[in-house]
């Protein structure tokens, strides 16, 4: 701390180009005979001369304290935003997120605006997740991860941010698309356009068909939901998809109706590892999350 004491009173000294000046221009009260034994013991330290006398109160850097002022100003004019920063009171950074493309699309991007107005200091690097999202947040490559999430495993924590619900996708020209509500059993003709085997979303899907009673055939099977609807859209068939629940999700020459028997509403979980818990970034992001009514609120194991 003495080393530091003496940069910022050679510092003081050089900015205001003279020891009374400086003296009343410190942040914290000093005599100018402490200054001047700062500024001395300091060249003592190093070996050589900072300040070379330019009038009766004036001084000027020599060469050395020149190439040395150049040095340490830069730092010790942004360590009062370093020591706040560092003390919690405001630091920023970068928060890595991985979402799947519907909670990509519909509920990151207003809740990052927010985030960017109030914290212009924090940045985002994204991605969209597949099956094995819980794996990057558990490695360290993911420091958030919004989903729905069945279980939970101990090493992390979660709040509810949102709420997703099965929806039926079907060709906005057919015949039933009029309809309010629907049955899977109404559409049971239809072929049937699935997700990819393994996929967490083809279980739900098979699961919600074989509770309705319903085995159509399966057209297609596809990655993602754009591709599921772009088939539908075509009238190739019908799906089942997850759809937040408050967004507004079109697609060209698609019908979305809620997926009422059997009722399928899940929770949207942001979801970090129980370590990052003090990460202030962290905190910072999960303050302006949104707060779904009615929810969970922040779950751990």
């Amino acid at each position: 701390m003495d080393s530091l004491n003496r940069l910022e009173g050679f510092y003081w000294v050089a900015r205001a180009e003279g020891y009374a000046r400086a003296t009343r221009a410190m942040p914290y009260p000093i005599t100018q005979p402490g200054l001047h034994q700062q500024v001395r013991k300091l060249e003592q330290d190093l070996g050589v001369r900072l300040f070379e006398r330019a009038g009766k109160n004036r001084v000027l850097l020599t060469p050395a304290g020149q190439r040395l002022f150049t040095e340490v100003a830069p730092f010790l004019e942004q360590l009062p935003a370093v020591i706040a920063e560092v003390t919690g009171r405001r630091l920023g950074g970068r928060l890595r997120v991985s979402a799947p493309g519907h909670v990509m699309r519909n509920l990151l991007p207003a809740w990052l605006r927010r985030v960017e107005r109030a914290r212009p200091d924090i940045r985002f690097s994204m991605h969209e997740s597949g099956d094995n999202a819980l794996g990057g947040l558990q490695s360290g490559a993911t420091d958030l991860w919004v989903d729905y999430v069945a279980e939970l495993p101990p090493e992390v924590e979660a709040r509810q941010v949102g709420e997703v619900q099965a929806a039926i996708a079907l060709p906005r020209r057919h015949h039933l698309a009029t309809r309010r509500t629907l049955r899977l059993r109404e559409l049971g003709e239809l072929p049937f356009v699935a997700y990819e085997p393994g996929r967490r979303h083809r279980a739900l899907q098979m699961q919600a068909l074989a509770a309705a009673g319903v085995e159509p055939e399966i057209l297609a099977e596809a990655s993602s939901s754009d591709t599921l609807v772009a088939l539908v859209g075509a009238g190739l068939g019908f799906s089942l998809i997850p759809v937040l629940v408050g967004s507004r999700q079109t697609w060209p020459g698609v019908a979305l109706r809620p997926l009422t028997e059997p009722r399928a509403r899940f929770p949207v979980l942001a979801v970090w590892r129980r370590t990052s818990r003090n990460n202030p970034v962290l905190r910072a992001v999960l303050e302006l999350a949104p707060r779904p009514a009615g929810r969970a609120g922040e779950r751990r194991r």
